[in-house]
């Protein structure tokens, strides 16, 4: 069996592991480094659920291998706050009832985060498009719209 050590930064932590090369980004975070609030739901990258930030940028960890990742910078939902310290955008969510069952809240509030940083969102129309490759099965569309429109307003 080929592995191969790979180091990058999680959450601001580096962390240096042998991998195998056909290891997938999201089980590398939730098997091997621990960090199970990235969700794996549909596997074809479709849903979002998984979705992290690799050197800023929105990504589904479940069509990256870990190796790709070697030497970039990854932020899960771990990085955003704590139960005791919300950030400000998951405290929007909890404000506007943005979470329904859950399943679908760390990839849209990592989408989210991606978006905030990067974009406008002047309008519920471009919040909405940018969201809109994360699907939510409980359909809480709206209360996400509003949940981010409220951390876009706060900022």
């Amino acid at each position: 069996m080929t592995v191969r050590t790979i180091k990058v930064t999680v959450n601001g932590t580096m962390y240096e592991r042998t991998v195998e090369p056909r290891l997938l980004l999201a089980d590398f975070l939730r098997g091997t480094l621990g960090l199970t609030g990235t969700h794996v739901g549909c596997e074809h990258g479709v849903c979002g659920a998984c979705t992290v930030l690799v050197d800023g940028d929105s990504m589904r960890s479940c069509l990256l291998f870990a190796v790709q990742l070697d030497g970039c910078s990854i932020e899960t939902v771990e990085s955003l706050g704590t139960l005791n310290n919300l950030s400000p955008l998951q405290e929007a969510f909890r404000e506007h009832h943005a979470l329904q069952c859950g399943f679908c809240t760390p990839g849209m509030l990592m989408t989210a985060t991606d978006l905030l940083r990067k974009y406008p969102l002047a309008t519920d129309e471009e919040i909405r498009e940018g969201l809109s490759g994360n699907l939510c099965r409980c359909t809480g569309y709206e209360h996400i719209v509003a949940a981010v429109r409220a951390a876009k307003d706060a900022r």
